[in-house]
């Protein structure tokens, strides 16, 4: 199942899960209504008045609309504003959930030797993936083994990890959790997980207004029989929700396992893990309060067991040991828990780093598409989105470790992150750079200006194959940047894209990919619903995007036109598609176009991008800059395409 299906059925699988929330609810206001007939018809005293209670000397009818009425508004209203307060408090992304169980931010320049190798996985695995570097959490309080990954979009993803998590495991098995978690952001769990903490916390909520009618008071008051009966009915939430997380969430995490495997070429990382996990007193148990909510999101089971595993969200942990390690022994030897938390980082280098572990050792050339022009195979392309190997690990420690130390010192600090965005926007024309230097130094202070024009000279010589990775990089920092300093880097980010009066589609491909991922964290964006399941209604959007990259491929009428018709039959669509003339496919309409095309069903996506791929490889070649230009628009769309490399020749 390619990246594509995976997200289609990730989206189908919230179908099921209204579905299921539907069902619920339904339940709860049958229950309701049955204990208000309960207290108001039966139990409530002769002489109490209510509008809906029975005439005495009448036989007791099991039917009463206004009841059900009364009953089923009032339910619903509670689920209601019980669901939309949880959506509302969760809409920053995984951060809010981060922070609800605890979580501190991870500083990108830390310099904890624990949250350095943290850190250090967490982006080899963003570059190989070709996401975003996702903000990073440790749950200082928690002592048992468990991560999670949270988020409505890759922009606003987190990874969070226990204190247990980062401290007794070792790299390799950190590894193996970690890309357990970033198979739920490639393969689109971390938004349904979240709408999933949102119902069930609405369907939860009952028993929240029965505490507070238990604590009613008056003669002949039947509202605290009623406050009791909702508590019970409470548990109707309760069984629910923890049915649909178990529904939801069990298939889901033998698929991330495998995953993982496939990643990371090294089985014995993650069942080290799960290993530990089961040797371990406190195991892969959370004390926070919230844990129950968000249960079904974990690596290892937040909860204590239930009766037979019934509600597990999670399956058990030799069942998922043997899937990927058949030769394990079935014992789990004891793990002593993690020293209790400092506070304070402790003001020391970085971790040392070990080497990468493969079953196969393999070399790989750094490169992508190298320096002179190679072909990449147009059908190697899509397969790759969202599936990346042990070469692109290898490739992301290997292009990590080869960036100046300067530069990959700064793309850890705002300042210097965004002065690093801005070196690498700088014209090669000697005039125009130093308008736009100094442009820089107007708008944002000496300071920057002095930064850009340090890390110039080293952005400049890094190949165009490490732009992407270095935005990237720089997303962390960034996102510590206040709202009026983010405002300002936008400005001149725009500034400089359209100072020297050209299109560069690559520019502003990145400029796009920076504002999209800082979007959620600055500005008041919304993750994006979709909206259209036919791609007639987008045509137009298809054909500047595909018109755009073949102007860009030539200047010659008649291999633009050629490169045109090589793209547009993987549209697969029966309808006309024209040749957009290069004067209508401006740097307006290609943004007009991208925001359109986001909003698209997957298979939609699938289709453009084969497209793109065709378009920018009619001419058998595909660039390095033609290669980045893609994975730019390709993370426009939210289909990351991991980097392209090559396997080097034995010797």
């Amino acid at each position: 199942m390619d990246f594509f299906e995976q997200q289609d059925r990730a989206r189908r699988k919230t179908k099921w899960l209204i579905f299921y929330f539907a069902m619920a609810v339904v339940c709860i206001i049958v229950a309701v209504y049955f204990a208000c007939l309960l207290v108001f018809q039966v139990l409530s005293a002769p002489d109490t008045d209510y509008p809906v209670q029975l005439e005495r000397d009448k036989a007791l009818d099991l039917w009463n609309p206004t009841l059900f009425v009364y009953s089923a508004l009032g339910a619903l209203a509670v689920i209601g504003t019980g669901t939309a307060y949880r959506f509302s408090s969760l809409a920053a992304g995984g951060k809010a959930l981060a922070e609800s169980l605890g979580g501190r931010l991870v500083r990108p320049n830390t310099l904890d030797l624990d949250e350095r190798k943290l850190l250090n996985v967490v982006e080899e695995m963003a570059l190989a993936s070709g996401v975003p570097v996702p903000m990073v959490y440790v749950l200082d309080n928690e002592a048992g083994i468990n991560a999670f990954a949270a988020g409505h979009t890759q922009s606003d993803a987190v990874i969070g990890v226990t204190r247990g998590c980062m401290k007794l495991l070792t790299r390799d098995e950190l590894q193996g959790v970690i890309a357990h978690e970033f198979s739920h952001i490639l393969n689109g769990d971390m938004r349904l997980n979240l709408r999933l903490i949102g119902l069930i916390f609405g369907i939860m909520c009952l028993a929240i207004v029965g505490r507070v009618l238990m604590r009613t008071r008056g003669r002949k008051n039947p509202m605290p029989l009623l406050g009791l009966a909702l508590i019970l009915i409470g548990w109707v939430g309760v069984f629910f929700g923890r049915l649909i997380q178990a529904a939801v969430s069990r298939q889901r995490e033998f698929l991330a396992d495998a995953s993982a495997v496939q990643f990371t070429r090294n089985p014995s990382g993650l069942s080290g893990a799960l290993q530990k996990i089961g040797g371990l007193a406190q195991g892969s148990r959370l004390q926070s309060e919230h844990a129950i909510e968000a249960s079904h999101m974990f690596f290892g089971n937040a909860l204590r067991p239930s009766f037979l595993n019934a509600f597990a969200t999670h399956p058990p942990l030799d069942e998922r040991i043997r899937a990927i390690d058949p030769a394990w022994d079935g014992k789990f030897r004891r793990v002593l828990g993690p020293s209790p938390p400092v506070v304070s980082e402790a003001q020391q280098g970085p971790t040392p780093r070990r080497p990468f572990a493969m079953d196969k050792p393999e070399r790989i050339s750094a490169v992508v598409v190298g320096t002179a022009p190679r072909t990449v195979s147009t059908q190697s392309v899509l397969p790759s989105v969202g599936r990346p190997t042990p070469l692109h690990l290898k490739y992301a420690d290997e292009l990590r470790a080869s960036l100046p130390d300067n530069v990959r010192q700064s793309a850890q600090e705002p300042i210097g992150a965004a002065a690093a965005i801005y070196a690498m926007l700088i014209s090669d024309d000697p005039n125009l750079e130093g308008a736009q230097l100094q442009e820089i130094r107007n708008r944002a202070g000496e300071q920057v200006w002095q930064k850009v024009v340090d890390l110039l000279p080293d952005v400049r010589r890094t190949a165009a194959r490490a732009r992407l990775p270095l935005v990237d990089l720089a997303l962390p920092a960034l996102r510590q940047l206040t709202k009026t300093e983010y405002d300002r880097f936008a400005s001149i980010l725009q500034w400089l894209v359209e100072s020297d009066e050209k299109i560069d589609l690559f520019e502003y491909a990145l400029q796009r990919v920076v504002k999209r991922h800082l979007g959620s964290a600055f500005a008041e964006s919304r993750s994006p619903v979709v909206q259209y399941y036919a791609i007639r209604a987008l045509l137009p959007d298809c054909e500047v995007v595909l018109s755009a990259l073949a102007h860009l491929s030539s200047t010659q009428p008649p291999d633009v036109v050629k490169a045109f018709a090589a793209g547009a039959p993987y549209l697969r669509v029966d309808a006309p598609i024209s040749l957009v003339p290069r004067e209508q496919c401006g740097i307006a309409a290609i943004d007009e176009a991208l925001n359109r095309l986001a909003l698209a069903a997957p298979i939609i996506k699938k289709n453009l991008l084969e497209a793109c791929v065709h378009v920018i490889g009619a001419d058998g070649i595909i660039h390095e800059q033609e290669a980045e230009l893609l994975r730019a628009i390709a993370d426009t769309l939210e289909c990351p395409i991991p980097p392209f490399v090559e396997v080097a020749p034995e010797t």
